[in-house]
């Protein structure tokens, strides 16, 4: 940079503080009218879809560690330059413009504060102008701004549970100063008082029963916040919607229960839910290009938690940060989509999503959260589906919004006239699970199906939502069971005894215990069995369908043969589900019928304990275009019995399996997925043509060009079962390759005849 332009861009930044110092604002954006006041929940819905501008007004500046060069440490001071620190262009009315345009009505402005503070916490008044700049691009559009603290080591830290005092002080006066700044401006600026506060470093940084403690400090500093801008003397200081998170943010449910929400008519709750982790961002499962029927009912559950917690009792909340990493999956992120914003639209919760500035990074593909080109506002093209799919289920007058925000409501049978099961209280703790201290006893609530037919189960209970637990009488096929619904205010949690026969998958008789389960620390305090209910009892969608599959007396050595029809060339995928010990265990299969509309999946034994005695076949993907016709047992060799197959339910079942492990929604989790197990497909076909890769009965180069594009993208060039066949020309690799296009290029060029591939070697 010459020193002419050095000079210009430091009389910019002069001519931007003195701006910044006189206030000058246009006077019709800042009228306090009461008339025209918005509730919490009206502000909620008009911001309709908001964005964030991550990785920019929250990068941090780095510099060598003194005591180790090859290292880098966070630098105790930065300028206005850290805005492109992280490799993000600066912001500008422009990348606003086009937001505006597309049809979101929120950005959200990440913004870190440490590195621009001096020895006594007062903000550098050149980095709080740039910060004013960027709120006003939105602001001159009629946009919902949010203003948080962001990225801050002196709030994430080891020992949060015991820095209440040293970080109270900082966080108020960051406040004071901003509130200060922006206190004219009317409520369409929001206040969100930090961003994922934790334990950082420590083992329950993101997840962990532990952080009980640390939940209680940011409670604490979450009530000091809404003190301190209540107390403020502006025209809006009353009614400002303020944003709280909870611990790291979480969308758990324990986590939102441990949330303390102060008694404002103007806070929401911020949430962060990049959920189900394991299909949005997670780089251990290798395989995203289906948004399966166990992650949509994680999504359910997940987002059933925020409406049940909050929403019911009238909190707002928002969902300050959500996405899901581009891993070349489009149809089936644009299927998470359409659920995600269906269903928090229903619900009232606005949703902003995460952009990092990242289209793509075979480094790390889980954090590709790019979406438009802030230079320049176009969209890029690999995520403008998902775009799409937003606004156009926004603009879908037939989904109304908060339409669902409540519980329906269910009359139940007062709970003292019910008849007694079990009296507590009994102590439940998910830790102590060895010691069978996370349920209640099992010798004390022997039961008969025939007391629990037509009725429903109530636990009356404090602290974390109980599961109800079902065994036979050596504590076998156990079977958990979520409840429908719950009187938060009288500790009640209902469950529909409908509905679990066909989760027992046999015999209800055979049951005999009946428990309740923690997932974290609960105090049951009894167990009654009511009358149920009058008329339809509200239950999730269907999410899979499922076939109980009884194993006992197979060998397994042997393997499984399920019949299905349907559609014709329906793509389908799934998995056969067991118990093994305490864990939920899935074998995945993927395929999709014939011109037939049938499709025969097979499954070998060998994975499923030979204590295993049921389990369950499951199709998550376009299972309502198919039926599970029957099963059997077949021989480990060609040749299968001819015995008829055993009829199985095809009616589809409400919810994925309890035991299916789930990933907290937090942006790094630790938990581990489960283990993918190799995928079961029907047996391969033999090619009609080898090397006739497009079906045309030739071999061309546009056979090699089609094995090419497959190679690049197989969700955009997908090739049929016969084509794939076909297109395997060089023998000794695993699956198709560029050797097989090559092999085709040979043919082509006369090298080699066609009549001569497959073949082992080229040149």
């Amino acid at each position: 940079m010459n020193n002419n332009v050095k000079r210009f861009v430091s009389f910019l930044a002069a001519a931007v503080c003195m701006l910044a110092s006189l206030n000058i604002v246009p006077a019709d954006y800042f009228i306090a009218d009461a008339a025209d006041t918005m509730t919490a929940f009206e502000i909620t819905e008009n911001m309709k879809i908001g964005w964030n501008l991550g990785n920019t007004m929250d990068a941090t500046v780095s510099e060598p560690d003194p005591e180790n060069p090859k290292k880098s440490v966070l630098s105790a001071h930065a300028g206005v330059e850290s805005e492109t620190a992280w490799g993000c262009p600066k912001a500008n009315q422009t990348l606003f413009d086009a937001l505006k345009a597309k049809g979101f009505n929120t950005v959200r402005i990440p913004t870190t504060w440490f590195q621009h503070l001096d020895e006594n916490d007062n903000i550098d008044p050149e980095w709080l102008a740039r910060v004013k700049e960027i709120v006003d691009y939105g602001i001159k559009n009629d946009m919902y701004i949010i203003l948080n603290v962001h990225h801050e080591n002196w709030i994430n830290r080891g020992d949060l549970v015991d820095a209440y005092d040293e970080i109270k002080p900082r966080l108020m006066k960051i406040w004071t100063q901003v509130a200060e700044e922006f206190k004219d401006y009317d409520q369409h600026l929001i206040f969100e008082c930090m961003n994922e506060p934790r334990a950082a470093g420590q083992p329950h940084e993101w997840w962990a029963a532990e952080a009980v403690p640390e939940c209680d400090v940011i409670n604490k500093l979450e009530h000091d916040f809404v003190d301190l801008i209540r107390s403020g003397d502006g025209p809006y200081a009353k009614t400002r919607l303020l944003m709280l998170p909870g611990y790291c943010a979480s969308a758990e449910t324990q986590f939102l229960e441990a949330i303390d929400v102060p008694n404002d008519p103007y806070v929401a709750v911020s949430i962060h839910a990049y959920t189900p982790y394991d299909f949005t961002m997670n780089t251990a499962v290798k395989d995203h290009s289906v948004f399966t029927s166990a992650y949509s009912a994680n999504l359910a559950n997940i987002l059933q938690g925020m409406r049940d917690t909050f929403l019911d009792r009238d909190i707002p909340v928002v969902i300050g940060e959500m996405g899901t990493s581009n891993f070349n999956n489009t149809e089936a992120r644009v299927a998470w989509t359409t659920q995600y914003f269906t269903t928090a639209k229903k619900y009232g919760i606005p949703c902003c999503l995460w952009d990092n500035n990242t289209v793509t990074n075979p480094r790390d593909p889980g954090e590709c959260h790019g979406y438009i080109d802030r230079e320049t506002g176009e969209w890029h093209e690999a995520s403008l589906p998902i775009i799409n799919k937003m606004m156009e289920i926004m603009d879908d007058e037939s989904i109304q919004w908060a339409s669902e925000r409540h519980i329906p409501t269910v009359q139940h049978q007062a709970y003292e006239e019910g008849t007694e099961f079990l009296a507590g209280p009994y102590e439940l703790d998910a830790s102590l699970d060895k010691e069978y201290k996370n349920t209640t006893p099992g010798g004390d609530g022997e039961v008969e199906w025939s007391q629990l037919k037509g009725k429903e189960v109530a636990i009356k209970f404090t602290g974390s939502t109980p599961l109800l637990c079902f065994s036979d009488a050596k504590y076998g096929g156990w079977t958990e069971v979520k409840p429908y619904d719950i009187d938060k205010e009288n500790g009640i949690a209902y469950y529909n005894m409908a509905k679990v026969p066909d989760a027992w998958g046999d015999d209800p008789t055979t049951i005999a215990h009946m428990q309740a389960k923690t997932p974290k620390l609960t105090t049951v305090e009894s167990i009654n069995i009511l009358e149920a209910p009058e008329g339809d009892i509200p239950e999730p969608e269907a999410t899979a369908k499922i076939a109980k599959i009884k194993f006992a007396g197979m060998d397994r050595a042997n393997g499984l043969e399920v019949t299905i029809e349907g559609e014709p060339n329906t793509s389908l995928n799934g998995c056969l589900g067991f118990m093994k010990g305490d864990d939920w265990t899935q074998i995945e299969w993927k395929s999709k019928t014939d011109a037939d509309g049938k499709l025969i999946v097979t499954i070998p034994l060998e994975e499923v304990p030979a204590t295993v005695e049921q389990g369950e076949f499951q199709i998550w993907s376009n299972f309502d275009k198919v039926d599970i016709k029957g099963y059997r047992e077949i021989a480990a060799v060609a040749e299968q019995p001819t015995e008829p197959a055993t009829e199985a339910p095809t009616e589809p079942a409400t919810e994925a399996p309890t035991e299916a492990p789930t990933q907290p929604a937090t942006e790094e989790p630790t938990q581990a997925p489960t283990e993918a197990l190799q995928p079961i497909t029907t047996p391969a076909l033999e090619p009609t043509v080898v090397g006739d890769t497009n079906l045309d009965g030739n071999v061309t180069l546009a056979d090699a060009l089609a094995i090419l594009q497959y190679i690049a993208n197989s969700k955009k060039y997908d090739l049929e079962d016969q084509a794939l066949a076909n297109a395997d020309t060089f023998d000794g690799t695993d699956g198709i390759t560029a050797m097989d296009a090559l092999a085709i290029q040979y043919v082509d060029s006369k090298q080699i005849s066609a009549s001569a591939l497959p073949v082992k070697s080229l040149g």
